[in-house]
């Protein structure tokens, strides 16, 4: 059973402007760490550099995003391919997603993930095998098991 993590959670994580959301997403990371359930793609990975090195107030140093980066190699980053594009439009024609949010989906339903963890989507809707939770709604304990 694991998590994909979208990379607005990753982002509220090292963002100070909102103290309440970098609280929650903070949690969930680290109790992902912890149980070691976490899951992302390599979309996720570019999106979260970018964010954290161009978008954030004040913005985060290269060096930091970098080795955040590096780190999340860990989680078994799912690669954007072919597969994982199909699946994309056949989430993207089903539910009308956006085409970004489309490619989150297939690769976290590509790599066996049981949650989506993001609060761009529905929480607790249902796609194929993946739930779609948010980290501001749930806790971690209703989800990751040992915690």
């Amino acid at each position: 059973m694991t998590v994909f993590v979208d990379t607005n959670v990753l982002v509220y994580a090292r963002d100070r402007s909102e103290a309440d959301k970098q609280r929650r997403a903070a949690e969930w990371m680290g109790s992902l760490w912890e149980t070691g359930l976490g899951r992302l793609s390599y979309q996720v990975i570019q999106e979260y550099y970018v964010t954290l090195t161009t978008k954030l107030d004040p913005p985060r140093s290269t060096e930091d995003a970098r080795e955040d980066v590096t780190a999340l190699g860990a989680w078994s980053p799912v690669a954007i391919d072919q597969r994982t594009i199909e699946g994309a439009w056949d989430v993207q024609d089903r539910y009308g997603y956006s085409w970004w949010d489309s490619l989150i989906v297939a690769a976290a339903l590509q790599s066996g993930c049981r949650y989506l963890l993001t609060e761009d989507l529905q929480t607790d809707q249902v796609i194929d095998t993946l739930t779609i939770i948010s980290p501001f709604a749930r806790e971690p304990e209703e989800i990751l098991p040992g915690l």
